[in-house]
């Protein structure tokens, strides 16, 4: 067996072994609540720019196309709530996060939609799918929503 050269290097990586096992036994216990709460919050800031930045260059031809932004807010607002009370993240963040997820998959079925509406539609996917509206990216906003339900199933961290 090779020798390591550098304690440094095994030293680092004993520590991001242990990062790493810490995390799995927070999330193993339960004990990973707030982090989501707070993690749900700042990814669906995140990925909610991008979507108007999307729907922006899109000129939000479809009135349905501002759905994700109207819902943003709520889910933001109710993730900061969890990260500070145990009631927020059990009542409100669900709740939100529920109707984020519902928005996502609407999105799905519109992206869907506006592939199919191509000339070819889904006979030419080849084409058309990349060239039409991104059919995984409703996607991350259904996943970001997910995390936001999950987090009101976990015990709470200390």
């Amino acid at each position: 067996m090779a020798r390591v050269k550098g304690a440094s290097h095994s030293e680092a990586l004993g520590e991001v072994v242990h990062l790493i096992d810490r995390a799995l036994a927070n999330v193993e216990h339960g004990r990973f609540e707030r982090s989501l709460s707070a993690l749900t919050a700042v990814a669906a800031a995140v990925t909610t720019a991008e979507i108007y930045f999307e729907h922006y260059r899109a000129s939000f031809g479809n009135k349905w196309m501002w759905s994700p932004i109207l819902v943003t807010p709520p889910v933001v607002v109710a993730g900061i709530g969890g990260v500070f009370s145990r009631r927020w993240a059990k009542t409100v963040l669900p709740l939100t996060a529920l109707i984020y997820t519902a928005d996502g998959l609407l999105g799905e079925f519109f992206h869907a939609r506006g592939v199919a509406r191509k000339p070819g539609g889904w006979g030419l996917y080849t084409y058309n799918v990349p060239m039409g509206p991104p059919i995984a990216a409703p996607g991350l906003m259904t996943l970001v929503g997910g995390m936001g339900i999950l987090a009101a199933l976990l015990r709470r961290e200390r």
